[in-house]
């Protein structure tokens, strides 16, 4: 819910953060200050050899020397040979008050302190010299082996200082490692308040119809008291992604004046067990010490899946608990009022009964993709930020985005901003918006890609076929304009259609649309005798399409008015709800249907190929063609069937807002 916690640092209910770099500041002192003590020893101390050793021994120059861990020999000056010049400018330090350095000046390496002991005994009898050398033997540990020995030790105690402080979103050092049970909800209030309303969300007015009573009962009880009213608990906003209901929420908690907490299904959902149960129960806890207040869980469908599916034999569903943790605090024996719940989700079809049922979410709030009023008040909203010129309608970008979503109109604005600054514009214009649904519909227009001239050619034959059919079959959307210019990641072309807004079809309209699906193949196959890979989403649609007529909408005589369709089926089920004799039926019977409607677009693309081979060949001059040009190539269409644009445009020229001739160059440019 990225959304939705965008002002969490600015959250009141956020305790603020000891310091927690003490700990490394303290360790980094520590390590500099050893570092320090072991640079200045050793920077003071000269390597030699035992030759140069034996030398420094003849001439009296050896103060006494130590033999460190039976290895290393350190070696101390007399002050007499510290006046010898070449020591003097070795370790004299003019900074220092005690301007010669104590020692010791040299070291270097042997292979046992004792052979060394007896090797500068044998040398002093050599050379005839009575003092004997002070040699003293120091065990030194090492910083290296103390670290070998118990610095691993200390690190990890310290890492394990510091991570188990952060384990639970770190809030000092060891100080959240036992609140990893605790919500992670943002808290909105008076001091945090969200400024979203409920003029900024358009298209939705019945869903906000329905939520603005909650927010009209949190603000003034006594008008629904005074009558028995009861608030209620819970509404869930349902609907198919990107159509508004995150915004809708947000708009609640900007208007309704009262605590509002959010948080996503999966803030829940955690790997230890219990925990997700643990955060329920903390989540209301909090809620009740602010009620009256609001909770809003985004994706509720992470968390309240129906129990039982998927589950083994015996095995602990974390889910489940956290689900069932969820519906006691609902509406259970010990609920208090006062706390309502606002939940979104775009698959209602896997949440478990038991939290649909009235107590718990009393409203169902249905947000479905808006209509052509729903989407110019959208693209008002939308507008109001963007720089547009003066042939910018609402109403005509709503008329020609059937279909489309808020989340997608948005999108639309915004490419067309980005176009329109791509190309050095002042302002943005309907040719920019015109390009952003191009965009957002087939994908970015890849004019560089590299394309045979007989592949081009194919493409050409299989968009004509598709405008051709859709052209001369009564029930086919109207063509808005077919290219063969590449967009998207696989789309070697497109014809685009701008259907009308209804929500009951026929089967005569299902299988023109199935015939005009089929044109692009039915093409390849006329001119060439043959066929090609590019009507695989073709396939895809009709077989989807043909198979939902005999097993879906009961629009088969051989398999009767039945429908095998079930909203509450499980995605995992595996279970065919009819024989395995039904099943061959109803395979025969979608075989039949598209076998049919291939050779009913061969027929009738053979009667129209001198219509065929004129867009194709107009294609591949051009690369684009619009409605206009295919009237003045092939005549007008035979039949009349107006969409929400051109019925909008026909208005505007009754009104005498446009000329005629401006609603053909809008209409060739849609």
């Amino acid at each position: 819910m990225s959304d939705n916690n965008e002002n969490n640092s600015l959250s009141p209910n956020k305790k603020p953060k000891p310091n927690s770099y003490q700990g490394w500041i303290i360790a980094g002192l520590i390590a500099a200050i050893l570092g320090i003590t072991i640079f200045n020893r050793s920077a003071s101390i000269r390597e030699t050899t035992q030759k140069r050793f034996e030398t420094m021994f003849k001439d009296r120059d050896v103060s006494f020397v130590s033999v460190v861990n039976d290895k290393v020999v350190e070696v101390t000056l007399t002050p007499d040979a510290l006046r010898k010049s070449e020591y003097s400018k070795l370790f004299t330090d003019p900074n220092s008050a005690q301007s010669q350095s104590p020692g010791p000046h040299y070291q270097f390496k042997v292979n046992s302190g004792s052979d060394f002991k007896k090797e500068v005994e044998q040398l002093r009898t050599e050379n005839k010299i009575e003092e004997k050398l002070d040699i003293r033997i120091e065990p030194r540990a090492s910083f290296v082996e103390w670290f070998g020995s118990w610095g691993i030790l200390v690190v990890m105690v310290v890492l394990m200082y510091f991570l188990l402080g952060r384990m639970a979103g770190g809030a000092g050092p060891g100080g959240q490692i036992f609140n990893i049970g605790k919500s992670r909800a943002a808290l909105f209030d008076a001091e945090n308040k969200v400024k979203i309303t409920f003029n900024d969300v358009a298209g939705l007015d019945e869903a906000k119809e329905e939520i603005k009573e909650i927010v009209d009962y949190l603000k003034t009880p006594t008008k629904f008291t005074k009558l028995g009213a009861k608030i209620p608990k819970g509404a869930l906003l349902v609907g198919p992604p990107g159509t508004g209901k995150t915004l809708l929420a947000k708009a609640v908690a900007g208007e309704a004046g009262v605590p509002f907490f959010s948080l996503s299904g999966s803030d829940f959902v955690e790997m230890f067990v219990g925990v997700g149960a643990a955060r329920v129960r903390d989540l209301f806890k909090q809620a009740k010490e602010k009620a009256p207040c609001i909770i809003f869980i985004d994706e509720i469908d992470a968390v309240g899946r129906s129990r039982g599916r998927g589950a083994m034999p015996g095995s602990n569903d974390e889910r489940e608990n956290t689900l069932n943790s969820l519906l006691v605090e609902m509406d259970g024996f010990a609920t208090d009022s006062g706390i309502i719940i606002l939940a979104a989700t775009n698959r209602p079809d896997v949440l478990d009964p038991a939290l649909m049922r009235p107590g718990r979410f009393d409203r169902q709030v249905s947000i479905d993709k808006p209509d052509i009023i729903g989407r110019e008040a959208i693209f008002k909203v939308h507008l109001k930020p963007v720089k547009i010129a003066l042939d910018v309608d609402p109403k005509e970008l709503a008329a020609q985005t059937p279909g489309f979503a808020g989340a997608e109109i948005a999108n639309v604005c915004n490419e067309a901003a980005l176009i329109a600054a791509r190309r050095d514009r002042e302002e943005v214009c309907m040719k920019d918006f015109q390009d952003a649904m191009d965009r957002v519909i087939g994908g970015m227009e890849k004019k560089n890609k590299i394309i045979s001239p007989d592949e081009k050619e194919i493409v050409a034959y299989h968009e004509a076929g598709h405008a051709v059919a859709g052209w001369f079959l009564e029930f086919a959307d109207p063509l808005v304009k077919v290219t063969i210019v590449p967009r998207g990641v696989a789309a070697l072309g497109y014809a685009q259609y701008l259907p009308r807004e209804q929500y009951l079809y026929r089967a005569e309209q299902l299988i023109d649309e199935m015939c005009m699906t089929l044109g692009g193949r039915a093409a390849e196959d006329i001119i060439y005798g043959k066929v090609s890979t590019g009507a695989l989403s073709d396939l895809e649609r009709i077989t989807k399409l043909a198979y939902s007529m005999v097993t879906v909408y009961g629009m088969n005589d051989r398999i009767g008015n039945v429908s095998f369709y079930d909203s509450k089926q499980s995605e995992y089920s595996f279970n065919k709800p009819y024989s395995e004799s039904t099943a061959q039926a109803i395979d025969e019977e979608v075989r039949k249907i598209i076998d049919h409607a291939y050779e009913r677009t061969k027929a009738l693309l053979t009667e129209k190929r001198p219509e065929l081979e004129i867009i194709s060949k107009e294609l591949l001059k051009r690369e684009l063609l619009y409605q206009s040009d295919l009237e003045t190539l092939i005549g007008k269409r035979p039949f009349e069937r107006r969409t929400a644009y051109q019925e909008f445009m026909d208005a505007k020229v009754e009104k005498g807002t446009t000329p005629p001739e401006v609603v053909e160059e809008a209409t060739a440019q849609s």
